[in-house]
């Protein structure tokens, strides 16, 4: 019998790089949706957060009359806010290089457009990653689905709302945060409940009222929940 050389096995940089986004050992899951929902997120913040410090007045109403929102022009934290888009700008996409200077640009509350935009496609990434996650886990997809409903809200809030004005100047705040938390637990639970019938049986006819037997199981709720956010510690 002859000698058959072993094969060395080698990976590419893209295999290793490919291996890395969507591995679940690691302490943030990525995914292939991470890879847009980190800069896209990343760059609303960072711009909500400069802006609602130090964005000059905005002239929101189109009237030549500019209106402050940010803490070093008078506000304070409860006043504060990002002021929308002017309404002399419409629908029109408004990014920076279509204005001719920066200070119209701010002038017009371009700085508004920008986070909402980015806003809505990195949570929209967001839930696509709960879904990438789920599957790579092997559950079911109902947290990605229960996660749709505040990003429908939010959606209808900062872009359909705006459409149906004609206008992002009077924009709506507090729907995503508060819709979010309404459909965390209950998608969480769900996605863990401990099943205790066949597959062709309904899981809640496993459960009787009452029981002290645990439904769900909390550690799988929290082992999935601390990778699809950023580390707290």
């Amino acid at each position: 019998s002859g000698f058959e050389p072993r094969r060395r096995e080698s990976t590419s940089l893209w295999g290793r790089f490919c291996n890395w986004i969507t591995s679940t050992e690691n302490r943030l899951y990525i995914g292939w949706f991470g890879v847009l929902m980190i800069p896209t997120l990343l760059t609303a913040t960072s711009v909500f957060i400069i802006a609602f410090i130090a964005a000059p007045p905005v002239d929101i109403d189109g009237i030549r009359e500019p209106v402050s929102g940010s803490l070093l022009y008078g506000n304070n934290i409860i006043s504060g806010a990002i002021i929308p888009t002017s309404a002399a700008i419409g629908l029109h996409f408004y990014p920076i290089w279509e204005a001719a200077s920066v200070d119209e640009w701010l002038y017009n509350g371009g700085p508004y457009e920008l986070i909402v935009l980015h806003f809505l496609l990195g949570v929209a990434c967001y839930m696509g990653r709960e879904w990438e996650l789920s599957f790579r886990l092997g559950m079911r997809p109902w947290i990605a689905v229960a996660y749709s409903a505040p990003v429908a809200a939010a959606t209808a809030v900062f872009l359909i709302y705006p459409i149906g004005q004609g206008s992002f100047s009077d924009g709506v705040a507090g729907v995503f945060g508060g819709s979010l938390f309404s459909a965390m637990h209950g998608s969480l639970v769900t996605s863990s409940l401990i099943r205790e019938t066949t597959e062709n049986e309904s899981a809640n006819e496993g459960y009787r009222f009452g029981q002290e037997e645990e439904t769900y199981n909390i550690v799988a709720a929290h082992g999935y929940f601390g990778p699809i956010n950023l580390p707290i510690c």
